[in-house]
């Protein structure tokens, strides 16, 4: 008889025909959306509890793929949360001259300044550093190699949904330093004020309408833009539409989590306080 710890990981899948009547059932949805729109995991975490035999619905362990109802009871093994809450978040200080993701053009990915050389002294976390959590570590959200500031690295399927999941509206605030044709000094003077409201809202990119933004001036050569999407370049796009080029960019904040006082090219933990 295998013991508890071992049936906990045997699947025990539902007949097909439940499986296909709650298929056709209104109001019903795939097990892994409910359980990420419940906020218990990301879809790909759902999957592979379930295919662990780790994820029950009223009771029954749920089979791959199964229709649930909203008044459906789901519940997930321990082993899963105890996973769970080994995965690390970590913020980071990304220089000029690396990518956020995946190394791209012989450039190197921002994940390789990770050691514990680089985590900052002043990291209140007690969390200890080791190689294994950067296995399934991934930026949330893209940060160019030409600019600067917050990036946020996760193993935890619930915060890039939160960040960068499909209907996400999370603020991301940016520093952004700007000339203005041949104007470098007090661009603000010179910058007309119906541009500046176009940046806040009228714009549009790859022919979607921008969401509104806030947009003000932080001093006379610098902007401060709080955006709630994330379009590949977005910024300096949006600036190239009103004649403004942009000759630095930094991001301060996502949500509630401020870059603050962390040094370029190190990093620490997201603190057992903070959320974003």
């Amino acid at each position: 008889m295998p013991t508890g710890e071992e049936a906990r990981k045997i699947p025990v899948k539902r007949p097909p025909q439940q499986a296909t009547v709650q298929e056709s059932a209104p109001g019903s949805v795939r097990i892994n959306k409910r359980m990420a729109d419940m906020g218990m995991c990301s879809r790909r975490e759902a999957d592979d509890w379930v295919e662990k035999g780790w994820v029950r619905v009223n009771g029954e362990v749920a089979a791959m793929g199964v229709m649930v109802m909203p008044l459906d009871r789901i519940t997930v093994d321990d082993a899963a949360k105890g996973l769970q809450e080994q995965q690390v978040t970590i913020l980071m200080h990304k220089p000029m001259g690396y990518v956020s993701g995946q190394a791209e053009d012989g450039h190197t990915p921002a994940i390789a300044l990770l050691s514990p050389q680089t985590r900052w002294n002043l990291d209140t976390s007690a969390t200890r550093f080791n190689f294994s959590q950067l296995k399934g570590l991934a930026p949330c959200g893209r940060l160019d190699i030409d600019s600067v500031g917050l990036l946020v690295l996760t193993q935890d399927g619930r915060v890039a949904r939160q960040l960068i999941g499909e209907d996400s509206v999370m603020e991301k605030e940016y520093l952004v330093r700007v000339t203005y044709g041949d104007v470098q000094i007090n661009v603000q003077e010179q910058f007309p004020a119906d541009q500046l409201a176009l940046l806040c809202h009228g714009l549009s990119l790859d022919d979607q309408p921008l969401q509104p933004a806030k947009v003000d001036w932080q001093n006379p050569e610098q902007l401060r833009f709080v955006l709630t999407e994330g379009k590949k370049r977005q910024i300096r796009r949006m600036c190239e539409q009103v004649g403004l080029k942009v000759v630095g960019l930094k991001r301060i904040r996502i949500g509630n989590v401020v870059l603050g006082n962390l040094p370029a090219g190190q990093w620490r933990y997201l603190g057992a306080d903070e959320s974003f």
